[in-house]
């Protein structure tokens, strides 16, 4: 059966395809903090974030992996990673070791003669070398744990292997004014990688393409035994910092066959033909994805069921709206609401609600991402905010409408978007959310 067609135009086999992504270990870095999301990272790493009503960001990654047939995978684990490894062990135990096939949790253990933490990238996956080499595959694909997107791994490794790569790198277009927070690579006319610079000043275009350029998604296959040596290699320079963007690739490139691979060949289920990528690493963007999915064709279709995207499912009651007064309706218009909340004689539009939020009676909210366990007393009045986990708006407050007024408790963004935890309203949690 014929079902694929590599960079090349060659066909190529679902069982190829499926034989490359059994010989291949995934590792997901997801010990990162994402301080630029502010207090929503105070108490959980960036991956562990919840995200489209339902999910974590880390669960796209993951589910990348499982749909691409890439069943063995490791998350490597750091900061405040408590929540993380919850979700993973409560979503993601339906692998089957019988068959060789996992979800293995690495927090940083300090593995080395230095015993130090993750000192970079590079140096998160040395300290885990030995585990690596047990599980004895050809390919290692490297995954960053905090972005959003639906890619068919199986085609990235494919195409790594018609090649004879030694590493190959995902990349994607973006205006050259937006590549100077990403490395950026130029390559020749076989997408070889010819340069690497990580966020440079100037960067590079696209040859043909003045106003695009070339960067990395922090997304790597390497051929098994050489990504061990040069891990090996790395970790003895004193000059490295030891990171994949910053050391790495740069010496890489010069001295073996790295190549791009181009994400809009591996991109599923695209809108309008775009592929669809989004770093949620700040408020504004966190806030700008979630809210994309409220509309009648979202960028990111969720509704997929030959791409699912997998996680945690909670046994919760439906969605309920109650009351039908002229001025005490439960609605929500324009809205996303997930299992467990009840809207009650409430107002919603325009806005994502996550599970087991309750909007009290004459309440409005507007434009704005809930996240899960929260209530919103009656008459308070939210517009443009991402609300935290286990927040009580209590009645009567406003939010949204005056900048100056809630920037005195709240964080606001430059575009205007509040976030509201429970500690900013003077609340106590539960510290692992």
């Amino acid at each position: 059966m014929y079902d694929n067609v590599s960079q090349s135009g060659q066909k190529t086999s679902t069982r190829y395809l499926n034989q490359v992504a059994h010989d291949t270990l995934a590792l997901i870095l997801a010990g990162g903090r994402g301080s630029r999301l502010h207090q929503l990272t105070d108490w959980r790493a960036k991956p562990a974030v919840p995200f489209g009503g339902k999910f974590r960001i880390i669960d796209f990654p993951l589910s990348n992996c499982v749909n691409s047939g890439v069943r063995r995978i490791g998350v490597v684990t750091q900061y405040k990673a408590q929540s993380l490894i919850r979700h993973i062990q409560h979503g993601w135990s339906f692998l089957d070791g019988r068959f060789k096939e996992f979800v293995e949790l690495l927090p940083a253990q300090q593995r080395t003669a230095e015993e130090t933490w993750y000192q970079g990238t590079a140096d998160a996956v040395f300290q885990n070398i030995d585990i690596m080499r047990r599980h004895n595959t050809k390919y290692v694909l490297i995954l960053g744990g905090d972005h959003i997107y639906k890619m068919d791994y199986s085609k990235l490794l494919s195409e790594h292997v018609e090649k004879g790569a030694d590493m190959t790198v995902a990349c994607l277009e973006v205006p050259v004014g937006e590549a100077s927070a990403f490395g950026v690579m130029g390559v020749n006319t076989d997408w070889q990688v010819t340069s690497f610079t990580e966020k440079p000043q100037h960067p590079v275009p696209i040859p043909g393409q003045n106003d695009n350029a070339l960067v990395s998604m922090g997304i790597y296959v390497f051929n098994a035994d050489f990504l061990y040596q040069q891990l090996v290699r790395d970790h003895q320079s004193n000059d490295s910092s030891h990171d994949f963007g910053k050391d790495l690739i740069p010496y890489l490139v010069p001295r073996h066959r790295v190549f791009a691979h181009r994400f809009l060949h591996s991109c599923v289920n695209m809108a309008s033909g775009v592929p669809y990528w989004r770093d949620v690493g700040t408020i504004d963007a966190y806030w700008e994805a979630n809210i994309d999915l409220i509309t009648v064709t979202p960028q990111l279709n969720l509704y997929d069921d030959d791409w699912p995207i997998w996680t945690h499912q909670e046994q919760l009651p439906p969605a309920k709206f109650v009351f039908d007064d002229a001025d005490r309706r439960g609605q929500a218009l324009d809205s996303s609401v997930s299992g467990g909340c009840i809207i009650s004689g409430a107002t919603v539009r325009r806005s994502l609600l996550f599970s087991n939020v309750k909007v009290n009676s004459y309440s409005t909210v507007e434009d704005s991402v809930i996240l899960p366990n929260v209530v919103i007393g009656r008459h308070a009045r939210l517009r443009r905010v991402v609300v935290e986990k286990q927040c009580v708006i209590p009645e009567n407050l406003v939010v949204g409408y005056d900048t100056a007024a809630d920037r005195k408790r709240f964080y606001v963004s430059d575009s205007g978007i509040t976030l509201i935890t429970p500690e900013m309203l003077g609340q106590e949690i539960h510290k692992v959310i």
